[in-house]
């Protein structure tokens, strides 16, 4: 199947502002298929709080309405469902979000987002495609203004916008909500995989690190930290490196470019205080997620011209430990239950401090015990670590695929009229995007999509 998906990634171009409309659509500007949402919670007639999460609008906890909270939600825009929200700012510094949402539900949100109502021509469902695939193709990043790259009403209305006839539009909608649901499906599946290897993995570790030396305290071990990291703000023009916690994965730290963020160096005092060398050891001091709090890992080369952020704290240890040895004791149960009952005290997002790291206690053996149990970690998860990878890097490869489908199939490159007459009817909310179209057994293979999609 993935030899055909590569394929079709090969042979596809995202950009689909360079595509070749068909004869029989229209190109209009975006005043003309969707119009700005200009109403106000005057008066607090709406008390829902709503927040645009992974790419879906959703109803925002009153627990976790908490934080940078407005003093009044006036401010705050009602939406209605069929709306689309747009997060607008900071375009040049996250190309990670998805930042286009459909509303389900009405309610408020903050007015920095832009509210839009697909209008004329367009209906809510090719609305909502049409922006989600602008976003993710990353053409709105080209498409900011300003010294921080917002976006504004004034580029959206300006911004070309394709409009089929409305029954393919229909179709269009249809078939991509069909089409979402078979890819979403097996993508679950592969998730569901790599977390059963990792569970796998980490009982593998547990066994081997538990009961097999004197139990001590981490700070018998440290001889330099705990440091907290140090966040000064984001800034276009910086010239120090950063990075985001998501870079403390799979017990190392492993910095892609998708984490690397910029700030000023000069906003930075004692700046070698923070620098990192290899056997280093970073750990999320905290996360509004108690499972990512403690998540520790090793760095493993020198980043002199990096610095690590606040929420990671660091650790220097003795040469009487393997760090690998140490990060694999940290990442285990044992260690793991520590660090969220010390976690769970903490007021708002769970965190660790200085003393909670060093009180953790773990089993140290003598150094060549360390050793050899890393040794046998390395043997037995080898070929789960193995299928893990490839697991991964097929979930990569769906995501591509995805992208480059939708957006050939809402720019009109591949005529899905036929595909979609033969598919069962789905329900509104699932024509919007949600994927979450009814199944009657197996995912259908990938590689039937692309030939009945003759791609």
């Amino acid at each position: 199947m993935f030899q055909n998906l590569a394929a079709y990634r090969a042979s596809r171009s995202d950009d689909f502002w360079q595509t070749s409309v068909p004869e029989h659509w229209a190109v209009l500007p975006g005043m003309a298929v969707i119009a700005e949402n200009k109403r106000k919670n005057v008066g607090l007639l709406e008390q829902r709080v709503l927040s645009l999460s992974f790419g879906r609008v959703v109803v925002k906890p009153v627990e976790k309405q908490r934080g940078l909270v407005p003093e009044s939600y006036e401010g705050y825009q009602i939406l209605d469902p069929g709306d689309i929200v747009v997060r607008p700012t900071d375009l040049q510094n996250d190309q990670r979000s998805i930042r286009v949402g459909l509303v389900r539900d009405r309610g408020i949100i903050t007015s920095a987002y832009i509210g839009l109502r697909p209008r004329g021509p367009w209906s809510t469902g090719y609305g909502h495609a049409y922006l989600a695939t602008v976003d993710s193709t990353k053409r709105i990043y080209g498409m900011g203004s300003g010294l921080r790259q917002q976006l504004g009403w004034v580029d959206l209305k300006r911004m070309p916008c394709l409009v089929p006839p409305p029954e393919e539009q229909a179709a269009i909608v249809k078939y991509l909500a069909h089409a979402n649901a078979r890819i979403d499906a097996a993508i679950a599946a592969k998730r569901r995989l790599v977390a059963l290897l990792g569970e796998s993995i980490d009982a593998t570790a547990d066994e081997l690190v538990t009961g097999v030396g004197e139990v001590r305290r981490l700070s018998t071990v440290i001889a330099d930290g705990p440091t907290n990291g140090v966040s000064p703000s984001v800034t276009e023009d910086g010239t120090l490196e950063t990075f985001s916690i998501s870079a403390v994965r799979d017990g190392v730290v492993d910095v892609r470019p998708s984490d690397v963020k910029y700030v000023d160096a000069s906003a930075v005092r004692e700046l070698a205080k923070y620098e990192l060398r290899a056997g280093d050891v970073l750990l999320v001091r905290g996360n509004g997620n108690l499972r990512l709090v403690g998540r520790a890992g090793l760095v493993l080369e020198a980043m002199p011209d990096r610095i690590y952020p606040d929420l990671l704290i660091r650790v220097r240890l003795t040469a009487e430990v393997d760090p690998a040895y140490v990060v694999t004791a940290l990442n285990s149960r044992m260690v793991r239950e520590q660090i969220e009952v010390a976690a769970r005290t903490a007021v708002g997002t769970y965190k660790l401090n200085g003393a909670d790291v060093r009180g953790l206690r773990l089993a140290v053996p003598p150094i060549e015990i360390q050793r050899r149990i890393l040794g046998q970690l390395e043997d037995r998860t080898a070929a789960a670590r193995a299928a893990m990878t490839r697991a991964s890097s097929e979930i990569e490869l769906l995501q591509e695929f995805r992208t480059r489908l939708v957006a050939d199939v809402v720019t009109g490159q591949v005529d899905v009229r036929a595909l979609a007459a033969a598919l069962p009817e789905v329900e509104s909310a699932s024509a919007w995007g949600d994927s979450d179209v009814p199944d009657d057994g197996e995912p259908a293979d990938l590689d039937e999509l692309l030939v009945n999609s003759e791609l």
